[in-house]
């Protein structure tokens, strides 16, 4: 039997671009979101591993996902920052990409099949 302790970067990335969606939605003036940690972990299903060493790759994976604008698909974050000192996550966002959110634009997931 094989086994493998790899975690599923793509759900998590997926989790997270949701709750991203939701907090563009329930705050339409954001320019930025800053998500405690805490709240991370709890959205990962207190996944530890995740919450912590691997939080970078899924960052990767969710900053590939895009939206229909004006100018073409956009990446809908344009920046993160993981500040452990202050157990934060900071993410800015496309301006552009933002706009579409909130217009409701059906956000475009990475094709999985082309990551490693």
């Amino acid at each position: 039997m094989e086994f493998s302790s790899k975690p599923n970067y793509f759900l998590f990335a997926q989790l997270l671009v949701r709750h991203i969606e939701n907090y563009v939605k329930k705050h339409p003036d954001a320019q930025n979101a800053i998500f405690d940690l805490r709240d991370v972990y709890e959205l990962f299903r207190q996944d530890l591993a995740a919450t912590t060493t691997n939080l970078e790759g899924i960052l990767n994976i969710a900053d590939e996902y895009r939206i229909d604008t004006i100018q073409g698909d956009q990446k809908i974050i344009s920046g993160y920052k993981i500040d452990a000192e202050q157990n934060s996550l900071l993410i800015d966002f496309n301006a552009d990409a933002l706009q579409a959110l909130r217009e409701n634009k059906s956000i475009i997931a990475p094709d999985a099949t082309l990551q490693e």
